[in-house]
Formats: C-alpha cells, structure tokens, sequence
C-alpha cells in the first residue's frame, strides 16, 4: 500500500498496482504526458458525492430517531397493557371459579326444587325491581328526549328574543333558562360580539348534596344497562350456596340421626338398594336430568371460560411483543425497526405490482386481472451477519410462498439501504421464481457521530 497525496482529490492508501491509474494522477510527479490532469474534476464529483451522502444520512438518522422514540412509546403502552390484561386474567378466572360452582350447584338441583326456589320472597322482589328498573330507565330516557327537545325551543327563543320588545313573561323565560342551563345572558354577548370582548359563562346553579351512594346522571347511564342485565338465576344460585344447602325433602336421608349406631350400616346397605331399584324404573330421587337453568348455566360458565383463554392468549402475545421490541434478532438494540412492523410498500412494474408488508408476507399482484400470488412470509434477517451489526439489517428474507409451476416455492430477498424514505426501488428475478426487491429506509441510516466514533477507535 502506498499512500497519495493529491490535494484535489484527497489523500487516500492505495495498491501499488494503482499509483498510475488516471484517477490518482494528477501530474505532479509523472513524466510529462503520463496523464492528464482530472483530479479537479473528479475531485469536485467526489466531494459533491460525499456531501450528498452526508446530508442524505443526517435527515435519514432524524427520522431513525423518531423510530426509536415510538419503540420507547411503545414499550411503555405494552406494559400498561400487560397490567390491564394481568387484572383481567385474576378477575376472569375468579368469574369462572363463581360460576363453575353454581353450575355444579344448579345441575345437583331438580327442576321442580328451582321452581320451588323462584317462589321465594327474595327472588320475587328481585324479579319486581328488575322492572322497576327497567320501567325508570325508560322514563328517563324519554325526559332526556323531552329536556333535549325544550332546550332547543328555549335556545332558539334566547337567540331569537328581542330586548328592545318589552314582553316580561318572554324576558322572565330567557332569565330562567340561562340561570338553569348556566348561559350568559344574551345582551351581553351581543354586547362583547360589538365590543369585541369575550363573555363568560354562569356557573349553574351547585344541586344539594344528596344521600351518600345515589348515583348521578353519568353513573346512570353506565351502570343501569349492566344492572339490568343480571342473571338472577344465578344469583339465587349463589345466594342459596351462601346461606346454606337445603335440607332434603326425603326422610330416607335423615332417619340416620334417629337410628342406633349398631343398624346405621344395614340400614344404609337397604338405602342404597331401595334407591337403585327406584332409579332403575325411572322414579329415582325426585331429581330431573337436567333443567334449562343448568344449562345456562353451563353455557355462561362455557362463555367465560372461553373469554379468559382469549385474553390469556392476548396477555401472552403482548408479552412476546414486549420481548421482540429491542431483541437484537427482531427490531434491533434500539427498536427501530418495530414502527415499520407492518408496514407495505409497492413497486408497479407494469404488468405486476409488487408488494412487501415488512415482517409479514410479500406478494405479486396483477395489474391486467389475474391472481394474487404469495411471494413468501418473513422469514429472516441478514443471516451472514450477526444480530447489532448495520450489515445484519440490510436483507429480509420472504421464502415458502406459492409454488411455481414446474418450479420452487416463490421467494423474495429484499435488499435495504439508507434513505430518507421507505420504498421499494427495483424488482428483479434472478432466478425462476426468486425475486430480488430493493429498497430504502431511515431506519437504516445511523447518526454520523457513530462513524466518527469507529473512526476514531
């Protein structure tokens, strides 16, 4: 190596094989007509190529940077949401615990038993102001209609009142209304619109304080319709668990208390014979198979169980996201990678459109009608290089997509660069059914200061 010194081109170590190429030579110490001078020039296009590509770098390492700060955004929302879904799980299980135990309860239970059981005072009243309920829930809904309706009429009356014509019972009417709704009053907005000032509002009037635990207008709405919607099969059920099991109807079960301790075996011996001949012609226990609450039951227990694997799953794939975010092999260090999660860009070709949604699948569109083919789902990074490394993160490999006829299954290696955009830039087939796509991203573009810094070490 041997290193040269031209201060229109710069300074660089080159091959000794090279020295006389015309790129390096500047005339300055070759024989006369060895060369001729183009260093300027080429000088002048190395610079301009240098600049470019620093300028390119820095505005693409700015949007890099706001790539990371959504990966910290976004770490912090999966978090929350871990939280949320950890809450979820413990209260749906508890929900499934409650009514695992009432289902077995209501299918221990005879349908005539339930029956009997609904007769009850508790479970009447319950039933009464169910529709109670219902009943005020309809009322209010038609006074918030009604109230709705009188606050337009009375708004287009204070807007449209004169001041000038002295009706009292129309002025007495626009005081009250914006007393009530916490208006100001209408003179003096026309006064602030010719002035230019900027009216306040006043504060309606502060309602008592009512009994503690009454709800107001916003807990009405929320809660009533979930209110209403209370199986109250269940909670005689499970009221019926607290309280106490019943005691059976049959003295069968309980001449045991009554009998000496020398006959309770022989005695329970012809219980149970008595009782298997009763079921064998069909009499049994006074118990039916199953009753329509059972199955309710069953199929409410069935829903919930359903619902905690749902979020069971979600809580795990959130935590798989939360694993992924700055794991080297997936979205980088630093998370730069993760905001493209997702992310399809196109390139049209004429004939076809190509399209590549990062970290998903790629495919080959039609533009002339046709099928869609699958170019292959993501399967890789750079696997020549190492995880960190800026060389890992420039391929992205697509493979088992459809089968070519006569051919492999199709394939796509996109091939990345820095760029101030995400694009696709040029398709090519390489081989049959083998595509090569490439591209730009800013996500590839690091900050200058860390080449300063390899520079310098």
């Amino acid at each position: 190596m041997v290193f040269v010194v031209n201060n229109s081109y710069g300074h660089r170590l080159l091959p000794s094989n090279l020295i006389l190429e015309p790129e390096c030579c500047d005339g300055s110490d070759e024989a006369p007509g060895v060369c001729t001078n183009t260093c300027d020039e080429v000088g002048e296009a190395y610079r301009q190529k240098e600049e470019a590509e620093r300028k390119l770098r820095k505005t693409g390492s700015k949007i890099r940077a706001m790539y990371i700060a959504f990966a910290q955004k976004e770490k912090k929302r999966i978090e929350k949401l871990i939280v949320d879904l950890e809450g979820e799980v413990a209260s749906r299980e508890h929900e499934v615990e409650r009514l695992r135990d009432i289902a077995k309860h209501a299918e221990s239970l005879s349908a005539a038993e339930l029956e009997r059981k609904k007769l009850s005072p508790l479970y009447q009243s319950l039933l009464t102001h169910h529709m109670a309920l219902k009943s005020l829930q309809k009322e209010h809904e038609k006074h918030l209609e009604k109230e709705k309706a009188l606050g337009d009429v009375l708004d287009s009356l204070r807007t449209g009142y004169n001041p000038n014509y002295q009706d009292m019972a129309v002025l007495e009417a626009v005081r009250g209304w914006e007393s009530l709704a916490g208006l100001p009053h209408i003179n003096d907005i026309r006064k602030g619109e010719d002035s230019g000032e900027e009216m306040q509002a006043h504060a309606p009037e502060v309602e008592e304080e009512g009994e503690e635990g009454i709800w107001d207008v916003d807990q009405i709405d929320k809660e009533l319709d979930n209110l209403l919607k209370t199986d109250h099969i269940s909670l005689l059920l499970e009221h019926d668990k607290i309280v106490g099991h019943p005691i059976s109807q049959s003295i069968l079960f309980d001449i045991t208390a009554y009998l000496p301790d020398s006959l309770i075996p022989h005695y329970v011996s012809l219980r149970d014979t008595v009782l298997s001949w009763l079921k064998g012609f069909g009499i049994g226990s006074g118990r039916s198979d199953a009753s329509e609450e059972a199955n309710q039951a069953r199929q409410a227990l069935s829903d919930v169980e359903h619902g905690l694997k749902l979020t069971r799953e979600e809580e795990q794939t959130a935590r798989d996201d939360l694993s992924n975010l700055f794991n080297p092999d997936w979205f980088g260090s630093e998370g730069e990678w993760k905001k493209l999660d997702g992310l399809c860009l196109e390139k049209d070709t004429g004939d076809y459109t190509y399209e590549v949604c990062l970290f998903d699948e790629a495919r080959q569109k039609p533009n002339k009608g046709g099928s869609t083919f699958s170019l292959g789902k993501f399967s890789s990074w750079n696997k020549l290089s190492k995880p960190g490394e800026l060389e890992y993160y420039t391929k992205q490999r697509y493979t088992q997509g459809a089968k070519c006829w006569n051919g492999p299954q199709r394939s796509v290696e996109l091939v990345l660069s820095c760029g101030t955009e995400n694009a696709l830039l040029t398709v090519a087939e390489l081989e049959k059914c083998e595509y090569q796509i490439t591209g730009t991203t800013p996500a590839l573009c690091r900050p200058l200061e860390d080449e300063i810094r390899k520079d310098e070490l």
